[in-house]
């Protein structure tokens, strides 16, 4: 029996991928589960096992290809007892018992219905609620019963739902994706030119650009923050939690400082649902961190922030950081963000105008630090002090659909004072 290998929904926002790797040939015998392509998302390069037992029988992918999700990538020849399996998995999900048989589709429907949470991706799940289909409803036809896009459209299609999917579909689309762009003219007739392919992390990364400068208006604020105390005790801890397997990094510090201001101001910890006409707060705290790497920037996402001590995030973002250089984050380590925080202090400039990370509603930017002469007051003698002082600049772009320049001058303040006052933050548990 043939089976196609078509690449599978991989997570949150990814249509498509570029193949890295081949691992198999037309005539080889493979088992399910062993690995036989890897693919490279805007998240991760992504291990894809087989989903069968079987014979290779031919191969449509070749290294540097671009997929989308619903391709096939593999024709196998699948072994009698994977056939077996397959057939009877078929008619289970196709034949229903014959007392359902029997009931009216209201009834089948109300009765056949699951119960509890169903497994799908937040993508997946935002198109069903776009396109009024309950997941319950829905066979999931992914590893383990997940439930893909392609699932929910197929599901959508059918006669009792009474929905015109393409219409739907296009209009769910439409709100996600930017305005096309307008036809360049030949450049090569001016002079030599070279085409660069635009694929893989750096297609992703034009897409996401466009999409949320096109979505979201944004307004930045501007600050400076004295870090000349905090950086006297990141030196003085710096080798003891390299001992520990980490990095003190000034990101370290801004991942601590930013959660409590998210914790402080939550509005700045959530989404614009512009169709529902509604802001989602969310109750936790997962900050993403802009990583430059040889493919392109990569935003891993460290989790709970709010939750872990200075000590766990100096470990955290070390490892995370590396496996980004290295392409081996996994989708999990790449998705589910509600803040972002993006340094190019150790690059240079003065200062820069970061984009939001859609669909967030705000991201930190950090510049270089400067030893700056500073001017204080002293309000006893109205005496005039001048000394040098370590300057951060910050700056703070956010959604003001959501959020207006008073919130994010509060925001800013707090994470100033955090970094001004590094006391606060505890390193070590106790």
């Amino acid at each position: 029996m043939l089976q196609d290998f078509i690449l599978p929904d991989l997570g949150e926002g990814i249509h498509e991928g570029e193949i890295l790797e081949v691992h198999v040939a037309a005539g080889d015998a493979v088992k399910e589960g062993d690995v036989v392509l890897v693919v490279e998302t805007d998240k991760a390069a992504v291990e894809l096992p087989s989903p069968y037992t079987g014979t290779v029988l031919e191969i449509r992918v070749g290294v540097g290809d671009v997929v989308h999700v619903g391709e096939v990538m593999i024709v196998y020849e699948v072994s009698n007892g994977k056939e077996a399996g397959a057939e009877k998995t078929k008619k289970e999900k196709t034949a229903p018992p014959e007392k359902e048989k029997m009931k009216p589709p209201a009834a089948v429907g109300a009765s056949a219905k699951k119960q509890g949470p169903v497994p799908a991706s937040p993508a997946t799940r935002r198109l069903a609620r776009e396109l009024g289909v309950d997941l319950h409803d829905v066979s999931g036809s992914g590893p383990g019963g997940l439930v893909t896009s392609e699932d929910v459209r197929a599901y959508a299609k059918t006669p009792q739902k009474g929905v015109d999917v393409e219409a739907e579909t296009s209009k769910a689309e439409a709100i996600l994706e930017p305005p096309p762009s307008p036809t360049l003219p030949d450049f090569s007739k001016m002079g030599p030119v070279e085409q660069v392919p635009l694929r893989s992390i750096r297609k992703v990364i034009a897409r996401k650009m466009a999409l949320s400068w096109s979505q979201i208006p944004h307004v930045s604020h501007q600050d400076q923050a004295d870090i000349t105390d905090l950086e006297k005790i990141r030196k003085q801890n710096q080798k003891e939690v390299e001992e520990h397997h980490g990095k003190l990094t000034l990101t370290v510090f801004a991942l601590k400082a930013a959660a409590a201001a998210l914790e402080a101001f939550p509005r700045f910890n959530s989404s614009l649902d512009m169709e529902r006409g509604e802001i989602i707060i969310k109750k936790y705290c997962h900050i993403g961190v802009a990583t430059d790497t040889e493919r392109g920037l990569v935003v891993p996402v460290i989790r709970d922030v709010n939750h872990k001590d200075m000590l766990e995030l100096a470990r955290e973002l070390s490892q995370i950081s590396q496996k980004a250089r290295e392409a081996k984050l996994g989708l999990e380590e790449t998705t589910g963000g509600t803040f972002t925080i993006t340094n190019i202090g150790s690059i240079g400039g003065t200062g820069f105008q970061p984009i939001i990370n859609f669909p967030e509603v705000a991201i930190l930017g950090l510049g270089r630090a400067r030893w700056q002469p500073v001017v204080s007051f002293s309000g006893k003698n109205d005496e005039f002090s001048l000394e040098p002082r370590l300057m951060l600049p910050l700056v703070l772009a956010f959604d003001h659909r959501v959020l207006d320049g008073a919130e994010a001058a509060r925001f800013v303040n707090d994470v100033k004072e955090t970094l001004e006052r590094p006391s606060r933050m505890l390193f070590f548990e106790q």
